[in-house]
């Protein structure tokens, strides 16, 4: 054991610990959730460190001894050394000061044993003096979540790219099956099939575009602004300095915040993104719920599609197959609205100088991040690239839609179009039969007026 000391007291440590005093007072006190920040925040935390190291030392703020062996021990944690030594609870301190402190404190003590001293020995260099210099909990915590979450944004824009591609692709696939349409969940015109997986893409690629305008409102950092935003115990230039070794550093082109103090006041830019990812949630979960009714039956339901058999459906039941990929997908959205609720809340709950809240709104961020960037390349290749078209079923159920009445009300009007589509229900006759049996039309004349392939033409393709 080794004992360190804080202005609070005194309190041992096991000897290979990293982590110090700091991490151990917010470990005892947080025992929440079990979770500690995710792999993606910590690099990008210690990415921030080793760009403060370097700007410091540029300014002649650092020794250059004590910032090298910085650098080095921060990029051994890049490199996926002492990722365990990262302790501190998803919910943990307003501002994010025991996670700030958890990474100046691992970095400090392996820095010391690169200079030859033992961990702990914080005279010689120190979390807060040293690694922690020109920079606060404060303007650091915002700044790695912004970092991490773009960087996590560029996985799931390509992501969501393959996607949209890949429904768009199903589309052309279908593209000449007429189906019929449906408002109200009731008989509509019809259209095809393939128009409708287009129209998913094209949703896709909407909620696509609305992320990348957040994602790059983030590059905006607040990086400098040390403790309200006035950049208190900076040298001159180092904002400009520290932010352009981080853009290096993660190959992001960052920017200064217009201004530092609106930056740590407020969490919109946060906000802001979060809302682009539950507008995702809302169109997903749409498209999901229209796969699973398309694909119910597939003797009562309206078996029109064929979803992909992934697994056994039933304990009890044998041979039942369900649509287990879209209800992963929609429970996931669901998860992802509340996130989103969190992180709205979160974002109304600075006063002041700062806001507090950021460590929740991180966390739930990446954890929208995370299922998103790890499930939908699943469901892509697991549900939408190996959907069906039921087609018989399909051209069937169409030619029967009473709704192509709707065509007769120019030549006859609404009224009587009306009535002809009640009698073709009453009769279970189709509108084309109807029309020819009363002799409205030759058959030559009903097959052309009523060509299925015209009707549910997309004249926006």
């Amino acid at each position: 054991m080794r004992e360190e000391e804080d202005f609070l007291g005194k309190k041992n440590l096991p000897d290979s610990a990293y982590y110090g005093i700091q991490t151990q007072r917010a470990v005892e006190n947080f025992p929440v959730t079990g979770r500690g920040e995710s792999k993606e925040f910590i690099l990008a935390y210690v990415m921030l460190k080793i760009a403060a190291a370097e700007a410091n030392m540029e300014l002649d703020n650092l020794d250059h001894e004590q910032g090298s062996a910085i650098i080095k021990a921060a990029q051994e944690i890049l490199g996926g050394k002492l990722l365990g030594e990262f302790r501190v609870d998803l919910f943990q301190a307003g501002a994010g000061t025991s996670f700030n402190m958890n990474v100046n404190e691992v970095i400090a003590n392996r820095a010391l044993e690169i200079l030859g001293h033992s961990k702990g020995d914080y005279n010689y260099l120190n979390p807060n003096d040293h690694v922690n210099r020109s920079q606060s909990s404060n303007d650091t915590f915002p700044t790695a979540s912004h970092v991490a979450i773009v960087m996590e944004a560029d996985k799931l824009m390509e992501t969501l790219h393959k996607l949209s591609s890949s429904m768009e692709d199903k589309g052309k696939s279908m593209i000449s099956v007429p189906k019929s349409g449906r408002t109200h969940l009731m008989d509509a015109m019809p259209i095809t099939i393939g128009d409708e997986f287009i129209a998913y893409s094209e949703a896709i690629k909407r909620a696509l575009n609305r992320i990348k305008e957040s994602r790059n409102n983030l590059l905006e950092i607040p990086l400098g602004g040390t403790a309200t935003g006035n950049g208190v115990n900076t040298p001159p230039l180092y904002r400009e300095t520290v932010i352009k070794k981080l853009s290096k550093l993660t190959s992001l082109p960052l920017l200064p915040a217009k201004n530092g103090m609106e930056a740590l006041q407020s969490r919109s830019i946060m906000v802001a993104f979060s809302n682009s990812l539950a507008e995702l949630a809302v169109e997903l979960s749409r498209i999901a719920n229209d796969l699973r009714l398309m694909g119910s039956g597939p003797t009562s339901g309206l078996n029109e599609i064929v979803l992909p058999p992934v697994q056994p459906g039933s304990s009890i039941m044998p041979g039942k197959v369900n649509p287990v990929m879209a209800e992963c997908m929609n429970m996931i959205c669901f998860q992802i609205m509340g996130n989103n609720s969190t992180v709205s809340l979160a974002g109304q709950a600075g006063q002041f100088e700062l806001n507090v809240m950021t460590p929740v709104m991180i966390s739930n961020i990446l954890e929208t991040l995370a299922m998103l960037n790890n499930y939908l390349p699943v469901f892509q290749e697991k549900c939408i690239e190996g959907i069906m078209a039921n087609k018989k079923t399909i051209e069937d159920r169409t030619g029967k839609n009473p709704s192509i009445a709707t065509l007769l009300s120019p030549k006859i009007g609404y009224s009587e179009a009306a009535k002809l589509s009640k009698e073709a229900l009453k009769t279970d006759q189709s509108i084309k039969d109807l029309v020819v049996m009363k002799g409205l039309m030759t058959m030559k004349e009903a097959d052309k007026f009523f060509d299925l392939d015209k009707i549910s033409k997309n004249p926006y393709k």
